[in-house]
């Protein structure tokens, strides 16, 4: 207890001192968290918009011509065709498991006076796995509505809700929209069962699914386009694999499309693997560089206290010469530098810890619920910026560590000199 009030009677003589030393501890963790936050927060939001998709799963879309081919002039209109969607499951079958194909048209959905102005997607049964879509009540699309050209659909959750006009008191009531499922619902002058309601992404813009065949036969019968192929894959494990497959691949569509072999504008591929590998590379850039500015401004803080506490022995010294005139061992002096360092660097430093913690929860409450549209979907930026707890103790721990060895060799070189020398010291 008298040591403890005899460093606390320190302090409070050595005011500026003791101000700089718990700045330069509290601002080297604080930066750390912040700066691990704030990357945190932008690393997360990229992991949860490429969990909206398969990884093992790619998108064909036809493009334009960029090189003349076979007399044929740049800038030719590729569209896709059934036909590819055969060439993708019998030729390419070693590596790719379903197919399918995605048509996508404009429709008035309506159920008694309320109605809905929205896109609806012809699809596949893969696209639920494909683009990970939750059902809620109901079913989605399968095989034998692919099979017989069925009119169903697959709602939204909120687009439910809107086509069921219900008070405010029902609307909030979960499974309230379960009960449009096994009605029939206009789509322009055509009655459609609804088959299945699915949950809305928050940050994404709601679709209304359909049986591929059904929308190909009422909006595209008189054109061979068949609007997007999708389909998953397997046995392509390196980034090198991936583009040895898009290579092979896109020389077959091109030449069914009498399109340059070289030319990658004629059929674009988005492949979700590739995308997810280049993402965690750099995520990982993103983790190193981070850590590195981290530990740098940890390191000027704890530069920062070693150079206060190496002053703050050499203030001393006549101080420790007076302490071992009167009887004062060498330990003495040692374990009052230690507990002094430890108290200030671990008081100080759990500051820091706790504005940074707060600074990145100011974040997420302000642009953490920003998000941006992207013309598919709107993307969150910016996510739970959190630091983990063990990495606040582990920086805190540091710099006690450091703060104490700082003052620790200094202190031990003066514990050694005679008092009488130290008496003198000014």
């Amino acid at each position: 207890m008298e040591l403890l009030n005899e460093i606390c009677q320190t302090a409070r003589r050595n005011k500026l001192r003791t101000t700089l030393t718990g700045f330069a501890v509290a601002w080297g963790i604080f930066m750390l968290i912040v700066l691990l936050g704030a990357g945190n927060g932008l690393i997360n939001a990229n992991m949860k918009q490429s969990d909206r998709f398969l990884s093992s799963s790619m998108v064909v879309y036809g493009g334009m011509t960029s090189k003349p081919y076979q007399g044929l002039k740049e800038g030719r209109t590729v569209r896709l065709h059934e036909n590819d969607m055969s060439i993708t499951a019998t030729e390419f079958s070693k590596n790719v498991d379903e197919v399918g194909a995605q048509y996508n048209a404009n429709a008035t959905i309506s159920l008694d006076r309320q109605y809905i102005s929205t896109g609806i997607s012809g699809v596949y049964p893969n696209h639920t796995k494909i683009n990970k879509v939750e059902m809620l009540y109901g079913r989605f699309v399968n095989d034998i509505d692919i099979r017989e050209s069925r009119k169903v659909l697959v709602l939204g959750n909120k687009q439910a809700k809107e086509l069921l006009n219900l008070p405010a008191a029902q609307s909030q009531q979960e499974g309230s929209e379960a009960r449009l499922v096994g009605q029939f619902v206009k789509v322009g002058n055509l009655a459609f069962k609804v088959v299945g309601i699915y949950k809305e992404n928050e940050n994404g813009r709601a679709e209304v699914f359909s049986s591929y065949s059904a929308i190909k036969r009422i909006f595209g019968a008189n054109t061979d386009d068949a609007g997007r192929i999708e389909f998953t894959f397997h046995g392509l494990p390196t980034e090198q694999a991936n583009e040895d497959f898009e290579r092979d691949y896109r020389h077959r569509l091109n030449a069914e499309h009498q399109a340059h072999p070289e030319d990658e504008d004629a059929v674009w591929l988005w492949n979700r693997f590739t995308q997810n590998l280049q993402m965690e590379k750099g995520i990982g850039i993103i983790r190193t560089a981070l850590w590195i500015v981290g530990l740098f401004t940890l390191l000027s803080g704890i530069v920062g206290v070693s150079n206060i506490m190496l002053i703050t022995v050499k203030e001393r010294t006549h101080e420790f010469g007076i302490r071992k005139a009167i009887g004062a061992r060498p330990w003495n002096i040692l374990r009052l530098i230690i507990v002094e360092s430890v108290i200030i660097t671990t008081f100080f430093g759990y500051i820091g810890m706790v504005l940074g913690v707060a600074a990145n929860e100011y974040m997420d409450a302000t642009i953490g619920h920003e998000t941006i549209d992207t013309g598919l979907f709107k993307a969150t930026m910016f996510l739970d910026p959190t630091v983990g707890l063990d990495v606040c103790i582990e920086a805190t721990l540091i710099m006690v560590l450091a703060g104490t060895v700082a003052g620790l060799i200094p202190a031990y070189k003066a514990s050694r000199i005679p008092p009488i020398e130290a008496l003198r010291a000014d």
